[in-house]
């Protein structure tokens, strides 16, 4: 990419982030050692039809970069349209959703034994030595810091991103970025976070990220990962650009919605996402929880845990109304400018959950 089209493209991300609006609700969280449910009490949502979903589906007509929605309740396909020659079969760039399958797959190499736990220092399973120029508290940084980006490290996304991109190793990179924060603190929305747990499940297991998505998560779930990129060393970047097709990152939702079944085959552990659905810090950007890879909030009323990827990559689980929802969106363009976000996030969200709720 020539340098000023990288810088354009860093611009509009970072306004696409300080613009992504707010739900303006409390965020919800599940108590320490409380299961999340699967799904919700029986009677407590519709069946929802295509019909009773027309009208969001004439909306969405009209959002030229919107490319696919679907919308299942209970495992059961209600909605699953593309939109101007996308397809709802072929892999799409999921951007920072890339996070939360990275989250899932820590999970997994918790439960493998292959990573001790959330509380481990993350330097001590990079295998190799941190850099000299290190601040010393880089140390202290868990595995949980990571995953709920609260390194207090400088951000390597936004207009910070590109650098980190051009750098000669990426993991080093990140190491020594200056401590904004301590670790533990605030969250700091950050690429470079992520990329230390691929560095962590790469150097731990002796596999390639992109080999224990395919094994733990698109063997179980029948779900396809292509190659994605690689830093200077070879590790796949963690957090970014990983591309699977709608109808994937649908099953992917339901396996979260379901506790970690997939067709009665345990995939995740049930405490992974209860674990991953509790808020433990809260996005300067919109306000709502954040924890293992995941964003916690409500809407009407419903507790709502959702992936976020940059330009309109949405997955939304609703376990009170049995709902699992996709957006994926063109990723050329700005997300915040002109409404776009607000649409996808409020106004199609909010129908469709009021539809469940028989108040459309």
């Amino acid at each position: 990419m020539a340098g000023s089209r990288r810088r354009l493209t860093l611009a509009m991300l970072a306004g696409a982030l300080a613009a992504w609006p707010a739900l303006r609700v409390r965020a919800q969280a599940a108590p320490s050692g409380v299961s999340v449910p699967a799904s919700g009490p029986a009677g407590a949502a519709l069946r929802l039809s295509a019909q009773d979903l027309a009208p969001v589906l004439e909306q969405a007509r009209t959002l030229r970069r919107l490319q696919t929605l679907l919308v299942a309740q209970e495992g059961r396909l209600v909605v699953g349209e593309a939109f101007g020659g996308a397809s709802l079969d072929r892999p799409t760039n999921l951007k920072s959703i890339s996070k939360s399958l990275l989250s899932a797959l820590v999970g997994r190499a918790i439960a493998e034994g292959a990573v001790p736990d959330v509380r481990a220092r993350a330097v001590s399973l990079l295998g190799r030595p941190l850099p000299a120029q290190a601040d010393p508290r880089v140390k202290d940084i868990t595995v949980e810091d990571l995953l709920t980006m609260r390194a207090g490290l400088e951000r390597t996304s936004g207009q910070y991103y590109g650098r980190w991109i051009a750098s000669a190793n990426w993991v080093d990179y990140v190491l020594t970025r200056p401590m904004v924060a301590e670790p533990g603190g605030v969250m700091l929305y950050s690429t470079g976070s992520t990329h230390l747990l691929s560095a962590i499940l790469t150097a731990q297991t002796g596999r390639s990220t992109l080999a224990l998505a395919r094994t733990w998560l698109g063997e179980p779930l029948g779900i396809a990962f292509s190659p994605w990129d690689r830093d200077p060393q070879g590790i796949y970047l963690g957090g970014n650009n990983m591309a699977l097709s709608p109808r994937a990152l649908l099953r992917v939702g339901e396996l979260y919605r379901q506790g970690g079944l997939a067709d009665g085959e345990r995939v995740l552990p049930a405490d992974w996402i209860t674990a991953s659905w509790l808020a433990r810090t809260r996005s300067p950007f919109t306000g709502d929880g954040y924890g293992y890879g995941w964003f916690v909030s409500q809407v009407a009323g419903e507790p709502l845990y959702y992936a976020w990827g940059y330009g309109g990559q949405l997955l939304y689980i609703l376990p009170g109304l049995g709902l699992t929802v996709v957006f994926t969106s063109d990723t050329s363009a700005p997300t915040g400018s002109d409404g776009y976000a607000r649409m996808l996030h409020q106004t199609l969200l909010g129908r469709i959950v009021a539809a469940a709720q028989g108040r459309a």
